[in-house]
């Protein structure tokens, strides 16, 4: 299928995030190894009158529990999703639950319990940073364990494509021959291929147990590559695990419809960990106190807690846990009553720690603490004994759990809190080494931030953005954009320190956020610059931005965008002459191809002669392909002329065009029915769209074109992979709608479990307020065929009528035939005569010019034919399909055509028709197919054509002597008085036959007998 725009791919560079990081795992709940007290610890009971001094008097308490707590159930299902990642089936489970109710504690036992069977297990924490923080800093983690595990060799000598998540491979690689894409070009798309590998690598020696924490702080470039391993790469005996709090995910929050995606994939589980209840609560105070609490302090405990088990923690070890009414209520006071029995200097320090994040190497927290190194490491040593914070073999600390770090951070006076965060900005500034390679731009920008300088927030907000850029992380390059966008009305002279002005920003910003794929914000940013721009000062600018308002639109199904091009057409028309105006006119012409393509033609030629005056002809490429591929096309010298477009965009090394000439070729060929050739062109144009980093836009269609061209070969297999691999560019609108369509035609016809799923997403673009009618047709053929597959009549009539009202449809034979095809099979399973009549007229009047048209109009002949005109007509289909040379509808027009030649007694062409229909449907692994051609051949009672070994005919002579006086419709009783049997003997043959026919009642049966010629040989009792 052809992208719905040239411009849609050609302006939409591919988004690849990197994030070089380095990040530690999660937090651990685990019991000090040391029996002695930490500083600041007293025993629960304490002084307080001898009522407390009887329940827990002098007992000694851990600051974690060290048992795991009714948590039977969450448990045994990790351990069944195991037990199926073992088994080579991708399973993804998501933990949720409220801060502190003990998702890491339940993963950890689990990990060592994977571990023990012989698991790999990698662990990997989101940042804080959030939404505009450090790119894929989870995978990051859990890559550079593997690195330490199993050395640079692991990773297959693709260190360079790497280095994105570990800029320390990145240097190894630089030093090393070049590859074939080197590290600056490696676009997201191949780095999440490579990274799938990886993960596959390692499951193949052993199953693998990636677990990511904190997925509410992920960035969106991290979300992605999880969602692309769930979806699309689905590597075997990998159990991928999840957690996040429940209780950050406000209305808005970009986790909420990530999570509702990947609810709607197959393999994926939610574990939901609620709070503790009493006996939970009390269990845990039992192993933190060394003893069984009374039941006061249990209800005392268990009331201000809730059942939360990291609170329960807390509350045992910040005090007496019956004294707690004496305490702060709010968590924070909670959290910070272990902070205030710390000595000062080390409070100090967890202070200025804060301020850098929940993990902060020494180095840094040295620099920007300013004291002496004893002192600073008296104080750090103090909070890893009070277990507040723990160090690890890195060098670096980490707070024990981010709530601790935000309590403290919290406390911060605000004067305090904008000045350490300067520092830590500053010191980053001026020793990037500080942090991990790759980290300071963000880190650099969320510090200023957080700052509230908002001059050198907004300088270095735009700066990470360029990094973020740098590294193919376009949705986090438009979220820093969007807070410099915020801090552009807090900073005196904004557009001095940037050198542009708001609209520049703002247009930068529109970019990124096409680049991303974020369509529906990239509208508003559309109309914002709209609003700002002086359309009579700046012409150009305002025609630019309405050009891609119109694009926008009908990538978003909202309208055709025709209003927002006419416009746009208006403003350039009068706008100065150049080669900004060429290109802006040439963008133009091809978004208007597939609305008018006379219009857009006139707007080609008049850019035509610009460009010749200014030498821009190379801008014409793009439009030029778009005129070639649109309208009423000679296919064949359209080809010829596309190879010579593709040649012109070579030689001047516009890459996106050249894609764009690859994208139509693939498309092109396919229609021609030379299926081969354009699989083999859709290849080749996918390895050139990753090369220059555009995949997320028009390798999209490749991957889409080169599937389409595989199922019509047969290769169902390879045409699933690619569906696959497509589903990870799943942007907003319509640019991943050709893939989902194919993908769910494929899962029906092979009655896949998640065929309805991926059938119902397919579909809900059909409520879209506009839909390309090249997009629309085929989903209407989709509707029909899903009514057709759940046996739903009344759901398929309605489908086809709606389809064949379509007024597109007489203007488009490639989909419009599909679409006859489909609705003349509804209208001959279910009898309706006024669906045929229409799907009659329409076929009489549509082209049928390349080989699947023709095979289409010949199934559609055969499907409304009646009486002596069904044989030979489904004779003609089936020869067309096989000149067509697609298997699937050959296998579905075999079998009708079994049907025909059996009612007229062709006993052998029957057989042959239905060995040929189950061989293929054995091949393409579609089981409606294999089973319709066993039935058939029970029903008319042939031996082993079905390859089901049918032996005897189906039906004894009995049964055959029955079957001839139901067709004359006697009933049970006058069959038994005609045959001499009993009326429950009779009942019993009645029901056998039904049963062997595969029908649901006697009239149904009496027709089966009739169509297929069951009753010749019955003779009547004498």
């Amino acid at each position: 299928m052809t992208a719905p725009s040239a411009a849609a791919t050609s302006s939409a560079a591919a988004t690849s995030s990197a994030a070089a990081t380095s990040t530690g795992a999660a937090a651990t709940f685990a019991a000090r190894p040391d029996p002695t007290p930490p500083p600041g610890h007293r025993p629960i009971g304490g002084a307080g009158g001898a009522g407390r001094r009887g329940m827990l008097e002098h007992v000694t308490v851990r600051a974690a529990s060290s048992v795991l707590v009714g948590r039977h159930r969450e448990t045994a299902a990790l351990r069944d999703a195991l037990g199926r990642a073992r088994a080579g089936e991708p399973t993804t489970v998501l933990v949720g639950g409220e801060a502190g109710v003990g998702k890491t504690r339940l993963l950890e036992d689990f990990a060592g319990w994977a571990t023990d069977g012989a698991a790999r297990v990698l662990v990997g924490q989101c940042l804080e940073l959030g939404e505009a923080g450090l790119p894929f800093a989870p995978f990051a983690a859990a890559l550079r364990a593997v690195l330490r595990a199993d050395g640079p060799e692991v990773f297959a000598g693709y260190e360079g494509e790497f280095a994105p998540l570990l800029p320390e491979l990145g240097r190894a690689a630089t030093s090393a021959t070049p590859r074939a894409v080197p590290l600056s070009d490696a676009p997201r798309g191949y780095l999440f291929d490579l990274v799938a590998e990886l993960f596959q690598r390692l499951a193949d020696a052993r199953p693998l147990v990636l677990i990511i924490e904190d997925l509410h702080w992920a960035d969106r470039s991290t979300r992605d590559l999880i969602g692309f391993l769930v979806r699309a790469a689905r590597p075997g005996r990998l159990l991928l695990m999840c957690t996040y709090r429940t209780d950050e995910l406000q209305r808005g929050h970009p986790l909420r419809p990530f999570l509702a995606e990947l609810d709607r994939a197959r393999g994926v589980e939610r574990v939901e960990l609620g709070r503790l209840d009493r006996d939970g609560t009390a269990a845990i105070l039992a192993d933190l106190l060394g003893a069984e609490p009374l039941a006061r302090a249990v209800d005392d405990v268990h009331e201000r807690t809730q059942g939360n088990p990291f609170f329960i923690e807390e509350l045992a070890v910040a005090g007496d846990p019956i004294g707690c009414a004496a305490l702060p209520e709010t968590l924070r006071d909670l959290l910070l009553a272990r902070v205030d029995r710390l000595p000062e200097p080390t409070q100090r320090v967890l202070r200025i720690a804060a301020a850098g994040g929940t993990r902060f190497a020494h180095d840094l927290l040295a620099e920007v603490a300013g004291l002496p190194e004893a002192e600073l490491e008296d104080a750090l040593r103090a909070a890893v004994a009070a277990q507040l914070v723990v160090a690890d073999r890195d060098g670096d600390y980490e707070f024990r759990h981010a709530l601790v770090r935000e309590a403290v951070h919290d406390e911060l006076l605000p004067g305090e809190h904008a000045r350490l965060h300067a520092r830590f900005a500053a010191a980053i500034e001026a020793q990037p080494h500080l942090v991990a390679a790759g980290r300071a731009p963000a880190e650099i920008a969320h510090h200023w931030h957080a700052a509230h300088d908002h001059p050198r927030a907004l300088v270095a907000a735009r700066a990470a953005a360029c990094a973020a850029a740098d590294r193919y992380a376009y949705a986090e390059q438009r979220r820093l954009l969007e807070r410099a966008l915020e801090l552009w009305e807090l900073v005196p002279e904004p557009a001095d320190l940037l050198g542009m002005d708001h609209l520049a920003l703002l247009e930068q910003t529109l970019d990124a956020a096409v680049t991303a794929g974020d369509f529906s914000r990239a509208i508003t940013l559309t109309r914002a610059g709209l609003a700002e721009v002086d359309a009579d000062a700046a012409p150009l600018r305002a025609a630019r931005l309405l050009d891609q308002r119109g694009r926008l639109m009908a990538l978003l199904g909202k309208s055709d965008g025709s209003r927002e091009l006419d416009e746009a057409y208006r403003l350039a028309a009068g706008g100065p002459p150049g080669a900004e105006r060429v290109r802006l006119l040439a963008d133009i012409a091809t978004h208007l191809v597939k609305i008018d393509p006379q219009k857009a033609a006139r707007v080609a030629a008049e850019a035509g002669t610009d460009a010749e005056a200014f030498d821009v002809k190379v801008a014409l490429l793009s439009t030029r392909i778009a005129l070639l591929c649109h309208g009423e096309r000679d296919l064949t010298g359209g080809l010829a002329e596309l190879g010579q477009a593709a040649a012109a965009a070579r030689a001047a090394g516009d890459a996106p065009t050249l894609v764009l000439a690859m994208v139509f070729e693939s498309d092109m060929l396919c229609e021609l029915g030379r299926y081969a050739e354009s699989a083999q062109a859709a290849e080749a144009g996918v390895a050139e769209a990753r090369r220059v980093g555009i995949s997320r836009s028009t390798g999209a269609y490749l991957l889409s074109n080169r599937a389409e061209a595989l199922i019509a070969l047969g290769r169902w297999d390879e045409a699933e992979a690619v569906c696959a691999e497509a589903a990870r560019i799943d942007l907003s609108g319509v640019t991943g709608l050709h893939w989902l369509q194919l993908g769910a035609g494929l899962r029906l016809a092979r009655a896949h479990p998640g065929a309805d799923e991926l059938v119902d997403r397919a579909l809900t673009f059909l409520n879209r307020p506009y839909l390309w009618p090249n997009h629309r047709l085929p989903l209407h053929e989709l509707a029909i065929e899903a009514a057709l597959a759940a046996d739903d009549k009344v759901e398929a009539v309605r489908a086809a009528r709606v389809a064949v009202a379509d007024e597109s449809l007489p203007k488009l034979p490639r989909e419009g035939w599909p679409v006859l095809s489909a609705a003349a099979r509804t209208a001959a399973r279910v009898g309706d005569r006024e669906l045929a009549v229409a799907v009659a007229a329409l076929a009489a009047d549509l082209p049928a010019r390349q080989p699947a048209a023709r095979a289409h109009a010949a199934q559609v002949t055969a499907l409304l034919a009646v009486g002596d005109q069904a044989l030979p007509a489904w004779r003609a289909a089936v020869d067309a399909w096989r000149a067509d040379g697609q298997p699937y509808p050959l296998g579905r027009a075999l079998l009708a055509l079994a049907e025909a030649t059996a009612a007229a007694g062709e006993r052998d062409e029957t057989a042959a028709a239905v060995t040929e229909a189950t061989e293929i449907g054995r091949r393409l692994g579609t089981a409606p197919l294999v089973e319709a051609a066993a039935t058939l051949a029970r029903r008319v009672g042939l031996r082993g054509a079905s390859g089901g070994g049918a032996g005897a005919d189906l039906l004894t002579a009995r049964e055959r002597e029955v079957l001839r006086l139901v067709a004359e419709g006697h009933s049970n009783s006058r069959i038994a008085e005609r045959l001499f049997i009993s009326p429950k003997t009779a009942s019993v043959h009645v029901s056998r036959i039904i049963a062997k026919l595969g029908v649901t009642n006697r009239v149904e049966a009496a027709a089966l007998a009739h169509r297929l010629g069951l009753l010749t040989e019955a003779t009547a009792p004498s």
